[in-house]
């Protein structure tokens, strides 16, 4: 196994992580904030740690094979998260280590959880750190949900192979010249809605915050009531917008750049993922407008935004939706593992994933019926081949197996039964809140114990 190419990609990703931690440098200098030097000082000991790794990989293959992407995707996370926790710990806030990293982690993972209590009354620069830890973990799920995840044939991933991400035997022009489009394509969408949410009323720190979270679908705000603290349906219409168009394939929006907006309307994955979001508006709003004795608008405005919000991973709140009965506990909690489409922002198991399931179930059924009778599952046109069923089988298994141990581990570090089962849901879907008192949309994980953080980091 040659590690210098994991080296060399890993050093990249830690320049980039340096060049960010100017952006809330420059911004406390100019607002007089003595937290320049905590983002100045981490930028310089991840610039030098970049150009160390850098060196060490000189005179390596520039193709990435199965074996060095598998430590590459869990190496990067890692290093990136105890670089990214710098600043944190360096600046007023003196986060102790664990919290850092929890923060960084839930940062660049767009999961959005967060340790911090007292946002509105904290530093600028802070805040901008937080939305740039989120734009750059949306980003990177991207480009490894297109072009690695796929060429590791991991949860069905295999089905959106692009060939011009496939190292291990071409060259890399043609996979820079779309990880360009979709990085442009992320930006652009990332300057409407900064500029739209400014118009909208927020300043233009709470507006660069949101924007960089909203299409990250991570979720961190600056306020500890999260979107609620604004209290405009205009502004509340513009994030759900972003969330919505984060959670569909990146790929899809670059093709319809091209000249090609049929893809959009075409695409099984994004018909469920609309068709999905609005059922469970319209069961969330007939339920508040019965049970809670909202108002149809009020319904519709609290519903709409709370299922984009879960479904989609991002975690904005308007409100603490524990107090709305156990049916919207009940449905935001399954929402929490859905996710949106492979190939976007957003977490959770993957629309496509339930697709190919419900293909393969069905056609196991078909061939109960009809013994002699010969029934190819399909995916937007596309056989599913035996192995792309095993490998989502697989996830599945993994996934729930993951969250049932987690769930338990929790529980022995001495968290209660909601706090953990919601805990584990949200750490693995990477949502954000979770259920209860403690970690629901009204509290922090800051309560939670230290070993349940270390839990919910890794």
């Amino acid at each position: 196994m040659n590690l210098k190419i994991v080296f060399l990609i890993t050093s990249v990703l830690l320049v980039i992580l340096s060049l960010g931690m100017l952006i809330p440098a420059i911004w406390d200098g100019l607002e007089n904030n003595e937290d320049w030097y905590a983002f100045a000082g981490s930028a310089l000991i991840t610039c030098f740690a970049a150009v160390l790794l850098g060196l060490s990989s000189r005179g390596g293959p520039k193709r990435l094979h199965t074996r060095e992407a598998f430590i590459m995707v869990t190496l990067v996370w890692v290093v990136l998260a105890l670089f990214a926790s710098l600043p944190l710990m360096l600046s007023e806030l003196h986060l102790s280590f664990t919290d850092a990293f929890f923060e960084a982690m839930s940062g660049l993972t767009t999961t959005g959880s967060t340790v911090i209590i007292g946002l509105d009354t904290m530093p600028p620069g802070l805040h901008l750190w937080r939305g740039i830890l989120q734009w750059l973990g949306g980003l990177g799920i991207i480009v490894m949900a297109v072009g690695i995840l796929p060429f590791l044939r991991i949860g069905g991933m295999q089905l959106f192979k692009i060939e011009a991400f496939d190292t291990g035997g071409k060259e890399l022009p043609r996979a820079a010249s779309i990880s360009g489009a979709i990085t442009l394509t992320y930006i652009i969408f990332t300057v409407i809605f900064g500029v739209a949410l400014h118009l909208a009323g927020m300043t233009w720190l709470e507006s660069a915050v949101h924007a960089m979270s909203t299409i990250a679908t991570g979720g961190y705000s600056t306020s500890d009531t999260s979107i609620g603290h604004f209290n405009s349906p205009i502004i509340e219409f513009i994030i759900m917008c972003g969330m919505l168009i984060g959670g569909i394939p990146f790929l899809l929006f670059v093709k319809a750049f091209r000249g090609n907006p049929r893809f959009l309307f075409i695409d099984s994955q994004v018909r469920w993922y609309l068709i999905i979001l609005m059922g469970s508006i319209l069961l969330l709003s007939m339920w508040l407008a019965i049970s809670r004795e909202f108002s149809v608008i009020q319904a519709m405005r609290a519903a709409s935004f709370s299922v984009i919000s879960i479904m989609t991973g991002t975690g904005f709140a308007v409100g603490d939706y524990m107090t709305w009965g156990s049916f919207p506990i009940g449905l935001l909690f399954m929402l929490t593992f859905v996710g949106g489409c492979a190939g976007s922002t957003a977490c959770g198991i993957k629309i496509f994933r339930f697709q190919i399931l419900f293909k393969a179930m069905q056609s196991t059924f078909n061939k109960l019926i009809h013994p002699h009778g010969i029934f190819v599952p399909r995916y937007n046109g596309v056989p599913i081949t035996e192995d792309v069923v095993l490998s989502v089988l697989g996830f599945f298994f993994l996934f729930v197996f993951i969250f049932a141990v987690l769930s338990l581990l929790l529980v022995a570090a001495g968290c209660d039964f909601v706090t953990a089962i919601s805990s584990a849901a949200t750490a693995i879907s990477n949502v954000g809140p979770g259920l209860g008192h403690i970690v629901g949309p009204s509290g922090s994980f800051q309560r939670i114990p230290e070993t349940a953080k270390w839990l919910l980091a890794g």
